[in-house]
């Protein structure tokens, strides 16, 4: 088929940045080592460039021990690598703050989120209190909040929850009705940064705005960090968590930052054990190199590439694209997709899709993505983009595609 051409930004970002993609994606030696298959799973998991690994391999043969517990030299350089790492953190996601902050290492965002409610929350909330929950977001960002409320009620402390209003349309936030939903007994807000399913930035440097000077707001950053620049000093929020694997990191590996200036101080309850010090190690390593490639080129790349792939799909009649339905042209001025795109067959089941298109070559999610209760309960085929696709993959997807109309 016939590709519709890109409009004249995305184009141009494309052309651009065609040498400097190029040069990145060689780093991938999962990639390099497989030009038959397009991965374009990586808001599941992202592929890990080549450093990351020799950072890996490197600590596990010069440095393998425990932090905090011993003198002797490998002992104190685990320690440092730890320390330096939540340094690290910080100023990737350009802490304004960095010495009233702090940044404590998860297993990944779900734990994260779940140790803020299971910790920290309880602390915050009086009897009629409230909170606001994404209910169309990623069930990590619900579950624990739900939880939260039932762990206070078994102490007699009755919160209520109230459902983040979406707009219809476009699937982002409605400030205007969050405004006039939050009132002074709204204490916590959770949002998403970048939603998973239809790709949207979900504008949350308006939250603050919405919900007042004093509200605590929880970022989920699983689907921002690594893919595009994260900067709390624009987004006021009290607490970003991410996963490191989804930012080019080991799995296991993930970070709470907090603001430390709302609510009582933050930090993890009881004895935490012991790290994951090769994953901390992996984690230094995929900052340094998504900083040298530049997260604002990769969020160029990624865009462009996504509106090229939903200018392409729109044409395709047997296929429904999930999401604000105004983003989809490649000349439309509404804000694009953050190298997610999602989207049906109207008569084939997306699980059957998912299994056709790897024949093919293409590995893409197939399912319900996890989305909590208020969002879609159809499974469909989602495509995330990183900086090592390519336009010759997005189209011969596209190409593909086109048969099954």
């Amino acid at each position: 088929m016939a590709v519709p051409r890109a409009d004249a930004q995305g184009a141009e970002a494309l052309a651009e940045l065609v040498e400097w993609q190029r040069a990145r994606r060689v780093q991938f030696p999962i990639i390099a080592a497989h030009p038959d298959l397009a991965y374009l799973d990586s808001a599941a998991t992202a592929q890990k460039p080549q450093a990351v690994l020799d950072a890996v391999h490197a600590y596990l043969t010069t440095s393998n021990a425990n932090a905090g517990r011993g003198t002797y030299p490998w002992a104190n350089r685990t320690t440092s690598l730890v320390e330096q790492t939540r340094d690290r953190v910080k100023r990737f996601l350009q802490d304004p703050a960095p010495q009233r902050s702090s940044v404590h290492f998860t297993s990944g965002a779900t734990e994260g989120l779940r140790t803020i409610a299971r910790d920290w929350l309880p602390g915050l909330l009086a009897d009629g209190d409230e909170i606001v929950v994404p209910v169309a977001d990623h069930e990590a960002n619900i579950a624990p909040w739900l939880e939260a409320r039932r762990q206070l009620a078994r102490q007699g402390v009755h919160i209520d929850v109230r459902p983040m209003p979406y707009q219809r349309a476009s699937g982002d936030y409605d400030h205007t009705a969050l405004a006039e939903l939050a009132g002074h007994r709204t204490r916590f807000v959770a949002v998403t940064h970048v939603h998973h399913v239809y790709g949207g930035d979900m504008n949350v440097h308006r939250i603050r705005r919405a919900v007042g000077p004093d509200a605590v707001i929880c970022l989920d950053a699983a689907q921002s960090v690594g893919h595009l620049p994260v900067s709390m000093a624009e987004l006021d929020v009290d607490f970003a968590v991410f996963s490191g694997h989804k930012a080019m990191a080991l799995p296991g590996t993930g970070a709470i930052w907090a603001r430390q200036e709302r609510g009582p101080r933050f930090g993890p309850a009881g004895w935490e054990g012991t790290p994951n010090t090769v994953g901390i190690a992996s984690l230094a390593a995929a900052l340094d190199w998504l900083d040298a490639a530049g997260t604002d080129r990769i969020e160029r790349w990624t865009v462009a590439l996504a509106a090229r792939f939903t200018e392409g799909l729109r044409h395709l009649g047997a296929y429904e694209i999930l999401g604000c339905q105004s983003s989809l042209a490649a000349d439309s001025p509404v804000q694009r997709r953050q190298g997610i795109v999602t989207f049906r067959h109207r008569a084939v089941d997306s699980g059957d899709l998912g299994f056709i298109l790897f024949s093919h070559g293409f590995m893409v999610r197939s399912d319900q993505h996890c989305q909590g209760s208020a969002g879609e309960r159809t499974g469909s085929v989602r495509v995330s983009l990183h900086v090592h696709n390519t336009v010759e993959e997005t189209d011969r997807l596209l190409e593909v595609l086109a048969t099954l109309g």
